[in-house]
């Protein structure tokens, strides 16, 4: 079967994924690059966290062998800033982890290409380990995993999850950390995890086991009811949203010290709401599982949440006009959120769908300054991150967060699903990908003089 270009850079980020940004910039090219000395520092910082067993990516980049294998294609994809895949604009705001290569390294990558792709001497060179966890050199304390796989079917279809994951301990303790480790990265795009915590007495849990259902098939309440998330009595038992998040390219963040963390009942349950699993052509399984670090004292500062846009925190945050886009036409939308205590705010996540074009948040404060929040000029919906800003970030009260987004219904965009175009919107919080969302999902503390100088490294 023969691609066009047009199918190559659609799959190129899947063939190809980058990664970190920290090695020092380079003020003169070497005169005689090698790998051992001069690539593999920007190939394992910035390219192996992905590319590596296990990981988004379908290849290795860890060895001189592997980097040589796909040198060329490395260096295409460099020197065009196709890869790696950072959205933000970094010329607009900055943040933890950002994935953009200065021009130093994209010329010395070419340079050592066009040199003949030299070794070195390899001997020296350390093969890089432990990526993915923030707790380097710590076993979880409790892993909480699925009863048996997941199978998806090979019908091409978007699946929409459910899940209950229950758990018992002998007390409670509290909570510095949950990891949510995918079982199958080729066919996971998203999930939310919320943590439910029993009172003792109220749920009986002798026979509970993983329950899931599909969430197109009733209202929530009946799925809640079928899934066993319910007390005895009938009541809900106390929730704590977003404990754990999963997107494509991001990967596990710890806040520092005394920032975040959750009470953890000793009976509970973690509920995976949105749980999509993306088409496949093929049947697929998936046993994904948790893995969840104790803390010895109670979160200092417990983290909140709200979004604005699509399934907003009320309805003042809703998107104007309403979301919808007719075939043929490039539309903007606005969502605003007027804030009414001082917050610091931590992490920021737009998000859209296919036919996103470009997004921007920023704030506006009382007195008339804007704050620079995100910015991304060309919406890539393969490519979704947990932006954390490098230090926290003052919100004062009676500014509004606005966030505004622009979509691209029409045949010049690649991403369109409908050929000809037809009419796109939201429908009643769908996440289906053919169907559209505008979301700004803000973490934040609650503002203590001096949090503008907390870095979050």
């Amino acid at each position: 079967m023969r691609l066009s270009l047009k199918h190559i850079l659609f799959f190129l980020p899947l063939w190809f994924a980058a990664c970190t940004n920290s090695n020092p910039k380079v003020d003169e090219l070497p005169a005689n690059p090698t790998f051992a000395d001069h690539i593999a520092p920007i190939i394992h910082s910035n390219c192996t966290p992905c590319h590596r067993d296990d990981n988004i990516a379908p290849f290795k980049l860890i060895t001189y062998k592997e980097v040589r294998n796909r040198a060329s294609l490395i260096k295409a994809v460099t020197q065009t800033r196709y890869m790696p895949p950072w959205p933000a604009d970094p010329t607009y705001s900055h943040f933890i982890g950002e994935k953009v290569l200065t021009d130093n390294e994209i010329k010395t990558i070419g340079f050592w290409v066009d040199q003949g792709m030299q070794p070195g001497d390899t001997t020296k060179v350390k093969p890089p380990t432990n990526f993915a966890n923030p707790f380097t050199n710590r076993k979880p304390d409790l892993v909480i995993a699925m009863d048996k796989p997941y199978v998806i079917k090979g019908n091409n279809t978007d699946n929409f999850m459910v899940m209950k994951l229950p758990y018992k301990m002998a007390k409670d303790t509290f909570v510095q950390y949950i990891e949510y480790v995918p079982g199958n990265r080729k066919v996971i795009h998203h999930v939310n995890t919320h943590l439910l915590s029993y009172e003792p007495g109220k749920k009986n849990t002798a026979h509970d086991k993983t329950m899931l259902a599909d969430q197109q098939t009733g209202m929530a309440a009946e799925i809640h009811k079928r899934i066993g998330l319910l007390n005895d009595d009938g009541s809900y038992p106390l929730m704590t949203p977003s404990v754990s998040n999963y997107l494509p390219g991001t990967e596990p963040y710890m806040y520092p010290n005394g920032i975040g963390g959750y009470r953890f009942k000793a009976t509970g349950a973690l509920y995976l709401n949105d749980m999509h699993y993306g088409p496949t052509p093929i049947d697929a399984s998936d046993s994904s599982y948790f893995n969840i670090y104790f803390s010895k004292t109670p979160p200092e500062r417990p983290t909140g949440e709200f979004i604005i846009g699509t399934l907003s925190t009320g309805k003042r945050a809703e998107v104007t006009p309403q979301l919808i886009v007719p075939p043929n036409t490039v539309k903007e939308f606005k969502a605003e959120l007027v804030i009414e205590k001082d917050i610091s705010l931590l992490t920021v996540i737009p998000h859209m769908h296919l036919i996103g074009k470009s997004f921007k948040a920023y704030a506006l404060t009382p007195n008339g300054d804007t704050i620079k929040l995100v910015r991304i000029n060309n919406w890539d919906f393969r490519w979704q991150y947990f932006y954390t800003f490098k230090k926290m970030v003052k919100i004062p009260a009676g500014s509004r967060i606005v966030a505004e987004g622009v979509y691209d219904n029409t045949i010049q965009n690649p991403n369109n699903p409908n050929n000809p175009p037809k009419e796109i919107r939201e429908r009643d919080g769908s996440m289906r990908t053919t169907d559209e969302m505008f979301q700004l999902i803000c973490v934040y503390v609650n503002y203590k003089p001096g949090d503008e100088d907390i870095p979050l490294e």
